[in-house]
């Protein structure tokens, strides 16, 4: 019998793809757990309706992290942290500190998100790339002053 998976099913394929199976096997695990549908015209539209539901929402996510990359691009954040002489830092701006100002900036942003290009030891001035999406980044300018 030859179905169109609407999931991943482990060693027999991906969403979306036709394969063929043994009735038995379609009949009394895939149908009844819905991981597979049938391939007749009413399943095709299924799967296409389904690709394109899929399709929206990932342009929307992608939207959503655009905009978000362009606010926080036109914002910055400001550090604080302790230092000594020359202004060299007692320990260094983590990850962990950059999203914490963030989130008081009200940015939600998680902190592997974060990439730190070099280690942040001294006060200054410094850019911080931010992967919103695979497809979607930021640079982010972070200040780090004595305080």
């Amino acid at each position: 019998m030859e179905v169109i998976l609407t999931q991943d099913v482990e060693r027999i394929g991906k969403a979306g793809e036709r394969v063929k199976v043994r009735d038995g096997f379609s009949r009394n695990y895939l149908f009844p757990r819905r991981l597979a549908v049938p391939v007749t015209e009413g399943g095709l539209k299924f799967l296409e309706a389904k690709k394109k539901r899929e399709e929206e929402k990932r342009e929307r996510e992608k939207e959503e992290a655009s905009h978000l990359a362009e606010r926080i691009m036109q914002l910055g954040c400001m550090i604080k942290a302790k230092a000594g002489e020359g202004g060299k830092l007692f320990g260094s701006v983590t990850r962990q500190d950059i999203q914490a100002a963030l989130e008081q900036q009200g940015f939600h942003i998680d902190k592997r998100q974060i990439d730190l290009f070099d280690t942040i030891h001294q006060v200054g001035k410094y850019q911080v790339r931010l992967r919103l999406r695979a497809d979607v980044e930021a640079m982010l300018n972070v200040v780090v002053v004595q305080g």
